[in-house]
């Protein structure tokens, strides 16, 4: 993998996290463009360093919510950050599942299958097209919730299928308010990356021929960066804007991925 390559791949990583466009998807569209020919192994490698990047810029971004949430864990009460963290525990439940007992079948995804890419953004266009038309509420995330939308998150896990489309618009769809929607959406996700790498540190799967490190460790950097830069923007973005934009989008995306795929077996 050039360096180049990783910039770009990092670059689009870290601009793409926070919008419903499924950041996986762009990651695998992008590899495929610029052929990238890693096993879906060492491509799901990479996919993984890039999302630790971009949780590390949601961290950075929403510090004084993890803040007040590690704040009042300490007062040991049943209050509300307490409920909070654990329908985050909750909404976890469903991928560390899937992560735990079907992960080579998933990896078998990430390997520039651009045709399921381009189907899997068009069912993320479907999605994000229907939550448009749901009216907004000031209802927060409730326990039952959490489980349905983590559900979300682990279909998620797809390339193409839109973290943040998939589980924003479950949120939007079960009645509850956009903006807590969204707040629940990135900060869910944090503690499931770090407890990937965790896995992974532990189980002796991020290692690397050595060749790629500095390649991996440029396009960290890009997502960090990008990430820091397009949270605090995007986010505003995915609050106020229309869903059915991002779902014509998601939509055009990936005709052109499911046609480039026929073209280019």
């Amino acid at each position: 993998m050039e360096i180049l390559d990783a910039i770009i791949l990092g670059i689009i990583q870290g601009l793409t996290e926070f919008l419903p466009v499924s950041s996986s998807g762009h990651l695998e569209l992008g590899k495929a463009i610029l052929g990238d020919n890693s096993v879906p192994e060492e491509s799901l490698l990479f996919t993984v360093i890039l999302h630790f990047a971009t949780a590390l810029s949601t961290i950075v971004v929403f510090r004084k919510d993890v803040w007040e949430i590690l704040s009042g864990l300490l007062q040991f009460k049943w209050n509300e950050e307490s409920q909070f963290s654990v329908k985050i525990i909750i909404s976890m439940l469903p991928a560390v599942f899937v992560g735990l007992f079907f992960e080579e079948q998933l990896e078998a995804f990430f390997g520039g299958n651009i045709r399921f890419v381009g189907f899997m953004l068009v069912i993320t266009a479907v999605l994000l097209y229907f939550a448009d038309k749901a009216k907004d509420t000031d209802k927060k995330v409730s326990f039952k919730n959490a489980f349905i939308v983590g559900i979300s998150q682990a279909i998620a896990m797809l390339p193409g299928i839109s973290r943040s489309g998939a589980t924003i618009s479950t949120s939007v769809l079960l009645g509850v308010d956009k903006s807590k929607a969204a707040r629940f959406s990135f900060l869910m996700v944090v503690p499931l990356i770090f407890g990937k790498i965790a896995k992974d540190l532990l189980s002796g799967d991020l290692t690397s021929n050595g060749e790629n490190n500095i390649a991996m460790g440029a396009g960290f950097i890009a997502a960090f960066v990008a990430g820091l830069a397009a949270c605090t923007w995007m986010i505003k973005l995915v609050r106020k804007s229309k869903l059915s934009y991002f779902a014509i989008y998601c939509l055009v995306v990936g005709l052109i991925a499911i046609v480039y795929g026929f073209m280019n077996p």
